[in-house]
């Protein structure tokens, strides 16, 4: 029987954790379904039935050799998949536009730190593809490295085709649905590839999957994913996936709705003559500017008229559309849009190309800080994260040394109203810089 079904007709009294019992007079949504691990029902870090039956089920639906349940989103399958690849003090490539996550990861493995740079696209203000002419003259220079990173798609939905000899890491958190029609971009190819299926499928907020090609990464890459993900993991985002699974197996017709949808929204917005959808590698992901507006002005213009944003930038917002959504949701959208009012006299402010760091990035250092005026730390070494969330992408990390560039970046965000965080919580008129410069 699938967990789903199981779980649908649970008949034993609770003498077991969670603590609500299962009691309907707390009005908590989906306690009907949120279990332990009581008899019958597997167990994420040892699967043997139902749950095991379930990540093979992932592993055909999606095309890939094996892969893992992830109740603790794809940061969880990042950490893994990077300790379980390389050992303390080796050598990693990653590209510069990766989440937080993978930054963590470099830090708690102590790794050797080296950059791809991806290109950028100027009108957008936004790093976009990673070359392989790139990867192949990175590589050349650093032969020792053991593991390459990217993220692909990007947040705006930019693809990275790259292939190389060392293992192949692709954060594809906002790809989980590519592949399920022939109008969306294929699979990605990589060595283990980490899915939100949360972003872009029918399922719950922190289900995600780890994808190993390579099978002589999956026992290392398993272990990890047992030390970094809860030991009580939620039966509630479990049943998730397996509804999610099974919408993949049986309604894939939903996709040709969708892309109909999808169509007739594109062309009834290039009536708008203020309106600019960009293109990019994923027709799912709406990267939208307006004349005139900043992103953020744009995203609060929606929200007066029914429509929440993903996220703002200083010159576009980013709406993720997917299967699940309705004409009914692209009407209100499209209404929205037709009624902002024109700009014409001024124009829109995008985020700057920063230079690559000159000073190396070093994930093990742990340094003194000391608080320091923004416009003060220009050359000065950077002593913690900064990045703008949505999505978690660092404008600096630790042991960057900050420049012009970074800060007039960090201002412009600040002043359009994007949600800029640093680790102390000191922005926008402070900043951590090291004590040992």
């Amino acid at each position: 029987m699938k967990l789903s079904e199981k779980l649908e007709n649970i008949s034993t009294y609770p003498f077991h954790m969670p603590g609500h019992k299962r009691n309907g007079k707390y009005h908590i949504t989906g306690a009907e379904i949120d279990i332990t691990e009581i008899d019958g029902f597997d167990n994420l870090h040892c699967p043997q039935n139902m749950i095991a039956d379930m990540q093979r089920d992932i592993s055909e639906r999606f095309g890939y050799k094996k892969s893992i349940i992830s109740v603790n989103g794809s940061t969880c399958g990042i950490l893994a998949a990077i300790c379980g690849v390389c050992d303390k003090g080796d050598k990693i490539i990653i590209a510069r536009n990766c989440h937080k996550s993978v930054y963590n990861a470099c830090f708690l493995q102590e790794l050797d730190v080296v950059y791809l740079e991806p290109e950028f696209n100027e009108e957008l203000g936004v790093y976009t593809r990673i070359g392989q002419d790139c990867v192949d003259a990175v590589l050349k220079n650093n032969a020792d490295a053991k593991a390459i990173v990217t993220t692909s798609p990007t947040y705006e939905g930019f693809i990275s085709n790259i292939h190389c000899e060392i293992p192949l890491i692709v954060d594809c958190a906002h790809g989980a649905h590519f592949g399920f029609a022939d109008w969306l971009p294929e699979r990605e190819n990589g060595d283990i590839v980490i899915q939100s299926l949360h972003k872009t499928l029918p399922c719950l907020t922190q289900c995600a999957v780890v994808h190993i090609n390579n099978e002589k990464y999956f026992s290392k890459v398993k272990m990890y994913m047992d030390i970094f993900e809860s030991s009580s993991p939620s039966y509630v985002l479990m049943n998730s996936i397996d509804k999610c699974i099974d919408f993949l197996k049986h309604d894939r017709n939903e996709f040709d709705c969708y892309k109909k949808i999808l169509d007739d929204f594109y062309l009834k917005v290039k009536k708008l003559n203020h309106i600019t959808i960009y293109k990019n590698d994923d027709l799912t992901r709406l990267v939208i500017s307006a004349k005139g507006y900043s992103g953020v002005e744009l995203s609060e213009h929606l929200r007066h008229n029914g429509i929440e944003a993903e996220g703002a930038t200083p010159g576009y917002v980013i709406l993720i559309s997917t299967v699940a959504d309705t004409q009914e949701g692209f009407d209100i959208l499209y209404s929205a849009l037709e009624k902002l009012e024109k700009r014409e006299d001024t124009q829109n402010t995008f985020i700057k190309k920063i230079s690559l760091p000159a000073k190396k990035y070093k994930s093990s250092e742990i340094d003194s800080t000391v608080e320091t005026e923004l416009i003060d730390s220009v050359n000065k070494i950077c002593g913690e994260y900064v990045f703008a969330y949505p999505p978690g992408v660092p404008i600096i990390v630790p042991g960057e040394v900050i420049t012009q560039e970074v800060t007039d970046n960090i201002l412009l965000c600040i002043k359009k109203g994007v949600n800029i965080i640093s680790e102390s919580n000191l922005l926008p008129n402070r900043i951590l810089t090291k004590t040992q410069q």
